[in-house]
């Protein structure tokens, strides 16, 4: 399944930067490419969804022309709902400027790593407030973790998008499933009355899932219980191209879905504060909305063997080594 993870994304994603580069200034390319010679070094494992200044190429002083580039780059890695959530992110940002009072344009960071026209490795990350996509290509397939979309506020309350919640379905599923759970269901699956503040594997470079509760198992589950939980973790795995979100969900099935466990933390009713997450042996989902009173949500999808895409990059300086 690699050749094909890595080729149905591949030409399109080549062609999106190649009009980036082709947009840009000279110097705007040099920051672009503000990147170690190795894309296996710790600096680039350091990620946050907070505000702030990152390396690579602001998005602050692009021209229109050179921002419509850097959202086709950023659709180029994602499937039609993946492509939707990151650039709503960005959408929902420019919205909660408004509502705090703050001008000026979008401030996001874009880093080109590797050379996308060589033989090795390369990729590319955007990250900035409530967006933080990772993307790496190799000869063994495509790699899409970290992902993660957040939403201030989570539901538009007034002006032209009115009614909006880019988060609404993650968030509606995971009720749907808590509350049609019976009362000892339901004990098992709910760890706590107050949820926490924020994802629990924050913004670690590497995953944890020892630090996430266990929840109740997908065996333990009734069969609407288990579909509503399957197409949960099918939601966060459509946000990335078409060949690699359906090789990871054959992953799960050849691993056994009783691998699968949910969580939930806080209250049951919309609008009130609360948290979940999908534990299993590869990957890890978390979401909470529990800040600025339930309206401001936070959503994470992990891959415990391919974030980062350390595990291509680490078959490919292997390989190097060995035929050196």
């Amino acid at each position: 399944m690699g050749g094909m993870e890595a080729e149905a994304p591949t030409a399109s994603l080549r062609a999106a930067v190649h009009t980036l580069l082709k947009v840009l200034e000279p110097e705007q390319v040099r920051e672009l490419r503000a990147a170690p010679s190795r894309l296996d070094a710790p600096e680039l494992r350091e990620w946050t969804y907070l505000p702030g200044s990152r390396p690579g190429l602001s998005t602050e002083g692009l021209d229109g022309v050179q921002r419509e580039a850097v959202d086709a780059v950023l659709a180029a890695a994602h499937g039609a709902l993946g492509a939707e959530l990151a650039l709503g992110a960005i959408e929902v940002e420019r919205h909660r400027r408004v509502l705090v009072g703050a001008t000026g344009p979008d401030r996001y960071w874009l880093r080109l790593l590797g050379d996308p026209d060589g033989d090795g490795p390369w990729g590319w990350r955007m990250n900035g407030h409530h967006l933080a996509v990772h993307v790496l290509v190799a000869a063994g397939g495509i790699r899409v973790t970290p992902h993660f979309i957040g939403s201030e506020p989570a539901r538009i309350a007034d002006g032209p998008h009115a009614g909006r919640r880019l988060l609404g379905p993650e968030e509606d599923l995971a009720r749907d499933l808590v509350t049609g759970l019976d009362r000892a269901r339901r004990t098992e699956a709910v760890f706590s009355a107050t949820p926490p503040d924020d994802i629990l594997t924050r913004d670690d470079p590497f995953a944890d899932p020892g630090v996430l509760p266990a929840g109740l198992s997908y065996g333990a589950m009734t069969d609407p219980q288990q579909q509503l939980l399957e197409h949960l973790v099918r939601r966060y795995f459509d946000r990335a191209p078409a060949a690699y979100a359906q090789a990871r969900w054959s992953e799960v099935q050849a691993r056994g879905l009783e691998a699968l466990s949910f969580a939930w933390a806080g209250g049951t009713a919309p609008g009130e504060q609360h948290y979940y997450c999908v534990r299993s042996p590869d990957f890890l989902i978390e979401y909470d909305n529990t800040q600025d009173n339930g309206n401001h949500a936070h959503s994470v999808w992990r891959h415990l063997r391919h974030d980062w895409g350390i595990d291509l990059l680490r078959t490919h300086y292997t390989d190097q080594h060995t035929d050196g």
